[in-house]
């Protein structure tokens, strides 16, 4: 396990500490470099017990064990790139044929075969999902299409009005050739729901045929999955209970966006199983995603202590790091470990791509707080259609700009570690996901958190549900024409507070709903609201 300790000067120890620590898989032609991360031989003899057991962990993960003890759940994402993992026969089956069927289905809108009720092909592609059943679609459409190759996309991703008038209007005099995709796994989540009904009631009003161009996926026997049976829509796609959304891009949820823009999703499927088969080597110099874990560990000292920024250094990649926001926030960020300890556990990861970062927030990252390690991600091929003038390769800028930030960061001490693909395509994507789930559930089992539930987020959505159902009330309150101060609704209600009802009634009469506010807005406790 010997090698030497991180030296920010030394160019031979970097060296050194460059051939020993790299990891390479020849046939994926993937590089990961954590030589600049302050992970030091001691460090990683220390955490090797911990590692075992995060391997036998992983190992009944991927067995089938209740890896989700909160929910009563198993964790099989990595089944879905690896049907023969799965614990039934009947899994194994399903896994398969859902593939098949997301395959054909694709095939058959790209090439016209399968048409909208008009009796003409699809023309664009609405896809309605929040969370990870947005993120998981959006690095596909941007990672992997190419130009004029399968549908284009629009999305839904919110419901902020002002965004959906702009989606939806994009699609004005297309809306008869368009495929809607709602994503919803429980069926009954708001923001899909509201998103489906907007787009429905254009779609509608165009003239379109909601049944023959509206697509679920969702669990069975949800919600959705009911209305869409009822209904008879297009098709169905199932969501499977022990899928998280922000691990589902290798099911139907990443894989009908790839087969509606003509990629290879079973090569992208390959990818991520290559990948796992590599990260499941119980040896942390030889498992990747063991020492991105370690890395991760030792520079924010098993407590969150550095924020992750992720760099990539290709534009397909743009939105990696948002993907990543919700892999590692919200499987990492934790109040309580499993034995019930305020940990208040985390990584926090932001990013943006090179050589954009050179012209924004790397001048802190040299000179400012070193409370950060970066990930740089690169690929070596460059486009052979973008020719070389005077001399001047545009590859070879955004190669020097990489190294130039690498040694810069590291010359201030700066952690930093290093992805590099030999090229970028459908199975390199799948790798690349695969890589940092893998390194998410171990570093997750070193600091003994469950990964795989997200109770912060549901907390947020029951305090949603909360001031909805507050603000019906203060709603009705005010039926009566006569004007309230906040403190006065309150007392109404006897419930809510001050803030929110104020919060709310700012929000009401800033829209042309009929209510009125009198008073100064700088004095909110002397306002006075009213309805008529």
């Amino acid at each position: 396990m010997s090698f030497p300790d991180f030296s920010a000067s030394d160019a031979q120890i970097q060296w050194q500490r460059f051939c020993d620590l790299l990891w390479y898989h020849d046939d994926l032609g993937l590089w990961l470099d954590v030589s600049r991360m302050h992970l030091n031989a001691s460090e990683l003899e220390a955490l090797q017990p911990a590692m075992d057991r995060a391997f036998t962990a992983m190992h009944e993960l991927e067995a089938g064990a209740i890896a989700n003890p909160d929910e009563e759940r198993q964790v099989g994402h990595y089944w879905l790139r690896n049907p023969q993992l799965a614990p039934s026969d009947d899994l194994r089956t399903h896994i398969a044929s859902e593939v098949d069927d997301i395959e054909a289905f694709g095939r058959g809108v790209v090439h016209g075969e399968i048409k909208a009720p008009s009796g003409v092909p699809f023309t664009d592609v609405l896809w309605i999902g929040i969370g990870g059943s947005g993120l998981g679609p959006a690095l596909m459409i941007r990672a992997l299409q190419n130009n004029n190759q399968g549908l284009p996309f629009h999305f839904l991703d919110n419901v902020d009005p002002n965004g959906m008038s702009n989606v939806l209007g994009g699609l004005a005099g297309r809306f008869k050739t368009t495929l809607v995709v709602t994503v919803s796994k429980s069926g009954g989540t708001p923001e899909p729901h509201i998103g489906m009904e907007q787009a429905r009631l254009k779609l509608e009003a165009a003239g379109g045929e909601w049944a023959g161009q509206a697509v679920a996926i969702t669990m069975l026997n949800s919600r959705l999955d009911q209305q869409a049976q009822q209904e008879a829509w297009l098709k169905r796609f199932d969501m499977f209970d022990w899928v998280g959304g922000r691990t589902s891009i290798t099911s139907a949820v990443g894989l009908l966006p790839g087969a509606l823009i003509g990629c290879d999703i079973r090569d992208f499927l390959a990818g991520a199983a290559q990948m796992d088969e590599a990260t499941r080597v119980a040896d942390s110099r030889r498992n990747p995603a063991a020492l991105m874990a370690a890395s991760w560990y030792v520079a924010g000292e098993g407590k969150g202590r550095r924020d992750m920024v992720v760099l990539p250094y290709r534009d397909r990649l743009e939105v990696f790091s948002r993907y990543l926001q919700q892999l590692v926030m919200e499987s990492l960020g934790k109040r309580l470990d499993r034995d019930g300890n305020v940990v208040h556990q985390g990584i926090a990861v932001y990013g943006n791509k090179g050589s954009t970062d050179q012209h924004a927030y790397v001048q802190q990252l040299r000179d400012g707080v070193d409370n950060f390690f970066a990930t740089f991600i690169e690929e070596l091929e460059d486009s052979e259609d973008i020719p070389v003038i005077k001399n001047e390769r545009p590859g070879d800028f955004l190669d020097g700009f990489l190294q130039g930030t690498r040694s810069a960061l590291t010359e201030g001490g700066r952690q930093n570690m290093t992805i590099t693909m030999r090229c970028f395509d459908e199975r390199r994507l799948g790798a690349l996901v695969a890589l940092f789930e893998r390194a998410v559930g171990l570093y997750g089992e070193l600091v003994n958190v469950n990964a795989y539930h997200q109770p912060g987020v549901e907390a947020g959505k029951k305090a949603a549900a909360a001031i909805l159902d507050l603000q019906q009330r203060v709603e009705e309150v005010l039926q009566d024409g006569v004007p309230r101060t906040v403190s006065e609704i309150r007392q109404v209600l006897d419930d809510g507070s001050d803030e929110s009802i104020f919060w709310i009634m700012r929000h009401l009469t800033g829209n042309k709903r009929q209510y009125n506010a009198q008073g100064d807005w700088s004095s909110p406790a002397g306002m006075r609201f009213s309805k008529g």
